[in-house]
């Protein structure tokens, strides 16, 4: 029988490269921060210990604060910033495709 005091969630990160997704195992009432720790992904990721502060976060694709309290079966998202502007890059595209339809 399942201990009741604790719930199961997932923490995820995409390195860009590989994508992490770690199941946990958590208090009830954790938060965000608590799965992150517990879930061992800053030692997987060791770029995230310089830049977790600024990174956002977020549960199924909707931005959370750090202090966010969890619900058994919530994904953890941590997000890498941007490497380019999506309306420019759209932009390129478009202009790449116009070229070729030339």
């Amino acid at each position: 029988m399942p201990d009741e005091k604790k719930i199961q969630v997932q923490v995820c990160y995409s390195s860009g490269d590989a994508v992490s997704l770690l199941d946990v195992s958590v208090p009830l009432g954790a938060s965000v921060r608590q799965a992150i720790d517990s879930s061992g992904i800053l030692e997987l990721h060791p770029e995230l210990n310089l830049n977790l502060n600024t990174l956002k976060l977020g549960v199924y694709g909707k931005l959370k604060d750090e202090s966010a309290v969890l619900h058994a079966g919530d994904r953890v998202e941590i997000y890498r910033p941007l490497l380019a502007d999506p309306m420019e890059a759209r932009r390129r595209r478009a202009q790449k495709q116009q070229k070729l339809a030339v």
